[in-house]
């Protein structure tokens, strides 16, 4: 059984998965912070000098200047500034994913759509494929013009 495992864990795609999820990890951790450190202050500027990790209702009755004050006095509170955070991770992450497919499906498009040379012509006397430098047929002996 531990054989079998090891041969499971070991195998490419679990390899390549667990890679893409610490991966995927690291890129949220890049995301959050460009969406906090950067995108957020100059919105929250444009709309009043609002910081939307700080955006919550209070549900206790009590008056807390932000969500930690809130949380720290353990009051229930309904964080809706750290919601818009969020949405806008999940934006930014999805635009981005979906470049890089566009991106991969246009190289792989344009990896089709190239044009082999052709290697073989047909003799016109016997029509037999014969190479495209060759000079004569090797089954009629023709005379052949070169490509």
């Amino acid at each position: 059984m531990l054989k079998e495992f090891r041969e499971f864990a070991l195998r490419g795609n679990v390899l390549e998965l667990a890679i893409g999820i610490m991966i995927g990890a690291a890129f949220n951790s890049v995301v959050s912070s460009l969406v906090n450190d950067i995108i957020m202050p100059p919105i929250g500027l444009l709309l009043g000098d609002t910081d939307f990790s700080d955006l919550f209702i209070n549900l206790s009755g009590g008056q807390y200047e932000s969500v930690a004050a809130a949380e720290e006095a353990g009051a229930a509170t309904i964080n809706y500034g750290i919601f818009i955070n969020t949405i806008l991770d999940f934006l930014i992450i999805t635009l981005v994913l979906f470049l890089i497919v566009r991106q991969a499906n246009r190289m792989r498009r344009e990896e089709s759509e190239k044009v082999e040379e052709p290697t073989v012509k047909e003799c016109p006397h016997c029509l037999v494929e014969i190479p495209i430098n060759a000079t004569r047929c090797p089954h009629c002996t023709s005379h052949l013009e070169p490509a």
